[in-house]
């Protein structure tokens, strides 16, 4: 199996697990939440620093980000109904 594919793969499972958004993920991990996203769908290599820094911010171990999934495994849904609008005043 594809390391960046398994990687993508358990950072998006235990962030949905978790009830984060990728944005509560990166805040939390104090990475860049573009970076994150282009993390879980496989446009970018992860550092061990940044592995170390995600796996933290879940509460998990490091090795959980390479726990292997069945092939026929269906990708982990989104987090359920969204998040709630921000109200920006203005003046």
């Amino acid at each position: 199996m594809n390391a960046k594919r398994l990687v993508a793969w358990n950072v998006r499972r235990l962030r949905v697990e978790k009830g984060l958004t990728q944005e509560a993920l990166a805040l939390s991990a104090d990475v860049d939440m573009s970076h994150l996203a282009n993390l879980e769908i496989e446009r970018a290599n992860p550092t061990v620093e940044l592995l170390e820094l995600i796996a933290n911010a879940l509460g998990s171990h490091i090795s959980e980000l390479f726990r292997p999934f069945p092939e026929d495994a269906k990708k982990p849904g989104p987090l359920k109904k969204g998040r709630k609008p921000t109200s920006i005043s203005r003046s």
